[in-house]
Parts: C-alpha cells; structure tokens; sequence
C-alpha cells in the first residue's frame, strides 16, 4: 500500500457554533450554488484532519477567518485549538485595515503565537449577487496604510477578490513592499466567457509582476460547483505560469468546498495536474511553499 501524500494545508476554516460568532452557519441559507446546510454545524480540527481517509496525511494547516462577529474571540479560540492539536495550526485573522482602531485591533491579534496576520475579502463586482462588501475598501487610503503596518509588523495580508480588481491590488502591492500577499482562490474567475478568462489571465499576471504576492489555488468549487479535472486543469496551469511553482500552493477551502466535492477528490484532482512535475516541484506545492509563507513549523 503506498504511504499517504503528506500535505500542509494553506486554507481551511475551523468554526465553532458554541462561540456565537458565527451566526450566518447557524441557519442554512442558499446562495447562488444552492444551500450551505450541510456545512451549518460546527466543524471541528478532529473532523478535518479525519478529511484525507488514509490517502492524505495532514500535517499541518492554516485557518483563515471565517467572518466572526468577535475577531478577537476567533483568534482566541483558535489558539486553544493549536495548543491541543498533533499537528501544527497558525491563524490568519479578520480585520478592518480601514478602521481608526486598526492598530490596537492588531495588537490584540498579535498576542497569539499562532497570529499570521489578516484577511479582508475585498470582492466587488457588478453583479450584485457576487458582491462580498458593501464598498470598495481598496479605495480607501486607510487600506493603504493598513496593508503597510501588517508589513512592519512582520504579518501578511490575505487577497480575495476578483480578476477586474487585480490591477489595482497589483499597484497597492507595490506601495507596501515589506508585507506579503497571498492571492486565495487563485483569484477567483468569475466571469467564465472569453473575456473574462483574458482578463483573467492579464490579471494574474499583473499580480505577479510584484515579488511580495505569492498565490493560493483553491476554492475552485465555489465558482464551478460541478468542476472536473478538466475544468480545474486550465485555472491550475494558468495560475502557476503566472507565479511559479516556488510561488504558488494548494489548499482545500475545507469545508467550504466540502459542499462541491470531498476531501482525497480535491487533492486527487492536484496531485493529477501535478503528475509530471519533479519530486521537489511537488513538495513546494503540497507542503514547503505554504510553511513558508505562513511560518508554519515542519
């Protein structure tokens, strides 16, 4: 029998209903893929390093904030999981860069020793349903400023938004050289006409002109619920022509994605498109790239 690929996974969310921050998993509702009931419980690290069902050994991963009503009291939470868990787990945050108390919110992060740094989705779009945000806060010079102290801070900064956005997170990238980006969902391509997967393609390319952006590929079920193969194969390719192997990663988006597909058929779907690359090209993709962006012990 063949040993389990070790992975280390860069994106998954852990959320805890007993918090009472997480009031939008609390009640199914249904968006434009359909109903989210069967992730509207608590999912828990023990359920999520039981994922990989022998095929994929876990040994370690990043939760990215889930949008808690209580920040604070995620990362708090968090922590309390990392302490108790085999394996390592380090947090990314949420946060508003643009609010005047910024930087005691950061202050607050950065007590716990698993703190990466911050999220803010940033997703705005012309289609009303697709809209994340109710403004564009890279638009606001707060933002700027915000992006630049997680930089002196030694913290990252988590990107998601879409293609139609890239120029303009491409140029803020530029004005805040010492923080690191780290595209999620290898950005996100929406609009799946032609157009839109030029746009795409220019996008990601103007993202990765900056040195400090390095890109996630996941969550490739949220805008393609019925995704083959196939269908991932061109995002994948076209996301690592752009960064690089040495600058891009796998992730799950578990249990987001668990309403798209399982855990091993994710990761069966990369390790795939992967299949011809080297065994080091395969390691950074699946393990190294994400310790390293996010500081995770091996």
């Amino acid at each position: 029998m063949a040993e389990p690929l070790q992975i280390v996974d860069p994106h998954i969310h852990l959320w805890d209903l007993a918090t009472g921050i997480y009031p939008h998993f609390e009640k199914p509702s249904k968006g434009r893929n359909g109903s989210n009931a069967a992730i509207c419980r608590t999912y828990g690290l023990e359920e999520f390093l039981d994922e990989g069902e022998g095929e994929f050994e876990i040994v370690g991963a990043v939760h990215i904030e889930a949008f808690p009503t209580d920040p604070i009291r995620e990362s708090e939470r968090l922590q309390e999981i990392a302490d108790g868990s085999a394996v390592p787990i380090v947090l990314v945050g949420n946060s508003d860069l643009t609010a005047p108390g910024f930087a005691r919110l950061l202050d607050r992060h950065a007590a716990f020793p698993i703190f990466r740094g911050i999220r803010q989705v940033v997703n705005r779009h012309a289609n009303p349903a697709l809209n994340y945000v109710a403004r564009d806060f890279m638009d606001d010079p707060n933002f700027l400023d915000g992006l630049r102290l997680l930089g002196q801070r030694g913290f990252s900064f988590d990107l998601q938004l879409y293609p139609h956005q890239m120029d303009q997170a491409a140029s803020l990238a530029a004005k805040a050289p010492e923080t690191r980006f780290i595209l999620n969902h290898a950005g996100m391509w929406a609009d799946r006409g032609l157009a839109g997967w030029e746009a795409y393609k220019k996008g990601l390319r103007a993202l990765a002109a900056q040195p400090n952006i390095v890109a996630k590929i996941s969550g490739i079920g949220m805008l393609d619920p019925k995704w083959t193969v196939e269908s991932m194969r061109p995002i994948v390719l076209e996301t690592l022509s752009a960064f690089g192997v040495n600058r891009s990663m796998f992730a799950s988006n578990f249990p987001v994605d668990k309403l798209y597909s399982d855990f091993p058929e994710v990761w069966r779907a990369f390790s795939t498109i992967a299949d011809g690359f080297s065994a080091d090209e395969r390691a950074a993709l699946f393990r190294d790239n994400a310790r390293k962006a996010y500081r995770i012990p091996g």
